[in-house]
């Protein structure tokens, strides 16, 4: 995944449009060839099939004919307007090639040419000059280093290979991905009603791109291959968009290591990976996440024909023992419910088969099928009209039955008909594998718009995939100006801090207003505790001091045991710098003459001990991502936080009401609700905090990292044990 900006001083398709690159009314292709080896052959080669839609013009500096049509030498030779320009040129001639087009009156200009930002700085700088010369003539760019663009509800062909007609928008940063997905949404009988190749994004991103796609009538599903997001907040708010507006968005993407967070000094910048990164913001956009070609493929067709419907409780229906309990294992590893059917719906089953057959779910046809093929039909229309029913997974032999003769085959055929009819009048999901996925069966299932798999992992998978997308809380992002306010840190000095009540939690999933701040400049223990206390986050009473008699002046204060903490130090405990139940003055100057001789801390802070009975320890952090901006860790904490990596992330800030969404997400949740006579900690008061700290972090762009680890949560509200912050280089 590579962390590249794009480089933008203006927006894109924001009140320019993109009817000039998609339904252009003339085209032109400058650097046409006749050298089937190059762009500007394959990019005129599939212009010319749309001849009869629009005027189509060659442009080659050397005039002549190409591809038996007359060429012209320059733009400034075609005779009337341009709309839409493809520029196949070497890099040395780009900017001239650009500034013709723009000078023939060019609104769109799609650059073929490689050249520019993939190869470093000065390409970068020249490729960001370019597109602020094409936005302030009102016009845009797709690419430099990009494939081409197609739009088949327009007639328009300007990409390097022919794809099939259909319901998908297709946005890729790869060639070679976009022709193995139209290979396999072709067999699942699909194709797409646009394609954008992104290229280097110099100027029209993805974002702009899922925003025409939403807006575009042909266009039902949108599907997004991208390796920089460039703006990755503008992508989850053009997605969330289109989600709305019941356009689902599926994207493939890459970028599991650990180079983006390489060096990172927090343990929310430890836990978190490009993945979780992308994760979250799939989450808070309503975007399907997927990891290959044919896993798109599979949902896009699965949500062509299903929909939003749920899957999550699965019938199996199984002609072979064997296949019924593998498919319900695989099933439950899918996230799927294989429920115990309802007396009512067994005794239905059993009443249309052999005694032998299984009915409590799964249902094992037990022979039935050789004997009376109608069966399946029969079964499947009970399974889909039970109530406790969402969705039926056929697996076993279907589709081979006609290999032991005519007369069965065409019964065979007839009941895949059959059957099909029977998932149309349900309109639940139901998906087949087969050991006969070739066979004619098959294929009059597919022809019904029945997904059929030849892996049952496949067709669990994909009903999974349903599953979640039916059940998956959208997240609560939300744009955030560059610095907004929050409450000013109060002053570090030797005077206590006084605890707060626990931040109420907000009924609704708004921001809370706060007033302005200045920026933080100090990275320390003192002002990373004091920035979140002073926004509402309760911490213990606490004194910072420097030498032993103040430190035992502190803790005499406090009354009771307390906790010496080394400053200066990002991990203190694991520096030896915290030292816990300090019970009277002596044992805390033996502590801080300990910590003076091993550290040399530049101060320290005396804190009342909390109580840990009865509480659970959280780790909530936010760490900076460069295309993502904020994003939230609410996880397990205290020492255990790395070790049992129990987190979930989301992007920062988050409300209360979806704080309290992610934390009934992690796998301790059963903690929070109280367990084997633990009381259940305030969730009211944990949502809050979380909110809090999400909302402070995301205030202040100078920070790269927040987090408070441990805090407590207890019946009685919540409490910051420690917190830390890194600052922006």
């Amino acid at each position: 995944m590579t962390l590249a900006t794009t480089a933008r001083t203006g927006p894109a398709a924001p009140g320019r449009g993109l009817d000039a690159l998609f339904a252009p009314r003339a085209v032109a292709v400058v650097g046409a060839s006749d050298d089937q080896s190059k762009y500007g052959n394959w990019i005129s080669v599939q212009a010319l099939r749309m001849s009869g839609e629009r005027p189509v013009h060659l442009v080659n500096r050397r005039g002549g004919p190409v591809l038996g049509r007359p060429a012209y030498r320059s733009l400034a030779e075609v005779p009337g307007p341009v709309d839409l320009v493809v520029i196949a040129v070497p890099a040395a001639g780009f900017e001239a090639a650009v500034e013709e087009a723009l000078a023939a009156g060019a609104r769109a200009i799609v650059g073929i040419t490689a050249g520019f930002g993939e190869l470093g700085a000065d390409g970068k700088a020249r490729e960001a000059a370019l597109a602020e010369r094409v936005r302030r003539a009102g016009a845009v760019l797709l690419g430099p280093n990009c494939l081409g663009v197609l739009d088949s509800t327009s007639g328009l062909y300007l990409a390097s290979n022919p794809l099939p007609a259909g319901p998908v928008g297709l946005i890729s940063q790869s060639g070679n991905m976009a022709l193995e997905l139209s290979a396999f949404l072709t067999g699942r009988g699909l194709g797409f009603s646009r394609f954008a190749s992104l290229g280097n994004q110099a100027d029209l991103n993805a974002a702009d791109l899922v925003r025409a796609y939403a807006a575009h009538d042909g266009t039902e599903l949108i599907a997004v291959y991208c390796e920089d997001f460039g703006d990755g907040r503008a992508f989850v708010a053009a997605a969330s968009d289109a989600v709305a507006a019941g356009k689902p968005v599926v994207l493939l993407t890459v970028g599991s290591s650990a180079a983006s967070v390489r060096g990172a000094k927090s343990h929310t910048g430890a836990l978190t990976s490009d993945t979780s990164v992308i994760d979250a913001a799939c989450r808070a956009a309503g975007v399907d996440r997927v990891n290959s070609p044919r896993e798109m493929a599979d949902l896009l067709a699965a949500l062509h024909r299903y929909g939003p419907a749920p899957a999550r409780r699965v019938a199996v229906l199984a002609d072979g023992g064997g296949h019924a309990s593998v498919a319900c294992d695989v099933a439950e590893a899918c996230g799927l419910s294989v429920p115990e059917f309802a007396p009512a719906t067994a005794d239905a089953l059993r009443a249309g088969l052999p005694p032998s057959a299984g009915v409590g779910n799964p249902v094992d046809l037990a022979g039935a099928g050789e004997q009376d093929i109608a069966s399946f039909t029969r079964t499947l229309d009970t399974l889909l009209a039970d109530p406790g029913t969402d969705s039926v997974l056929v697996t076993g032999y279907f589709g081979g039955y006609g290999t032991y003769g005519e007369e069965l085959a065409a019964r065979e055929i007839a009941t895949a008909r059959d059957m099909g009819a029977s998932v149309r009048r349900h309109g639940r999901p139901v998906v087949v594998h087969t050991m006969c996925a070739d066979s004619a069966a098959a294929d009059a299932l597919r022809a019904q718009g029945v997904p059929v798999f030849d892996a049952v992992e496949d067709a669990a998978r994909t009903l999974g995939m349903l599953a979640r997308r039916a059940t998956a809380p959208v997240g609560g992002a939300r744009s955030v100006p560059a610095r907004a306010p929050v409450d000013a840190p109060q002053p570090v000095s030797a005077a206590p801090a006084d605890e707060p009540k626990p931040t109420p939690a907000t009924p609704a999933d708004a921001p809370r207003p706060t007033p302005p701040s200045p920026p933080v400049t100090d990275d320390g223990y003192w002002s990373a505790r004091e920035l979140i206390r002073s926004a509402g986050v309760a911490f213990p009473p606490a004194h910072l001091v420097r030498t032993a008699e103040e430190a035992a002046a502190a803790s005499r204060a406090i009354g009771g045991p307390v906790v010496l903490k080394a400053l200066g130090l990002l991990h203190k405990s694991d520096s030896g710098g915290v030292a816990l139940g300090l019970r009277d003055e002596d044992a805390v100057r033996a502590a801080h003459a300990d910590m003076a001789r091993r550290l040399d801390p530049p101060g320290f802070c005396v804190e009342a001990m909390a109580d840990l009975g009865g509480g659970v320890e959280l780790i909530v952090g936010v760490r900076r991502d460069v295309r993502f901006g904020p994003v939230a860790m609410v996880g397990l904490g205290g020492v255990a936080t790395e070790v049992l990596r129990d987190v979930v992330f989301a992007l920062a800030p988050v409300a209360p009401a979806h704080a309290r969404t992610i934390l009934g997400e992690l796998r301790a949740a059963a903690l929070l609700r109280g367990v084997r006579g633990r009381p259940a900690v305030d969730l009211d008061a944990l949502a809050a905090a979380v909110a809090t700290v999400t909302e402070v972090a995301a205030a202040h762009p100078e920070i790269a990292e927040l987090e408070v680890n441990p805090l407590l949560a207890t019946a009685d509200g919540c409490l910051g044990l420690d917190a830390r912050i890194v600052l922006e280089h």
